[in-house]
């Protein structure tokens, strides 16, 4: 079959149209609902607030040549001393605002409300 100039930008369009459709559907099937990330660089969490709905998790992962520990301040969780690249995950059953710290540098703190 013989397509014209026209046809074949049609398809072309058409084809990344979809392609694109099905890489966002896959992200999304990837990526778990109700996760967080917190990165733990240059002495600092970021973001420093995060929100998650009841059952969510998250994660925080070390980019710091520094251990750090990711602790709350009611003792919900806590974490063993994170090295470079470590991370460390924690799902939330039950609502509330959640402070935490690193015990080794206490000046980090941020927040995680779950909702």
């Amino acid at each position: 079959m013989h397509m014209t100039p026209l046809r074949a930008t049609l398809a072309a369009a058409s084809f990344a149209l979809f392609a694109g459709l099905g890489l966002a559907v896959a992200g999304q099937a990837i990526g778990a609902p109700g996760a967080a990330q917190v990165m733990i660089k240059n002495f600092d969490f970021q973001p420093m607030a995060v929100s998650v709905p009841v059952g969510g998790s998250v994660t925080w992962k070390n980019l710091d040549g520094e251990p750090h520990t990711v602790t709350s301040t009611d003792g919900s969780f806590r974490s063993g001393a994170l090295d470079e690249d470590d991370a460390y995950t924690f799902k939330f059953s039950k609502p509330g605002v959640y402070q935490y710290i690193c015990t080794i540098h206490p000046k980090m703190r941020a927040t995680v409300t779950v909702k």
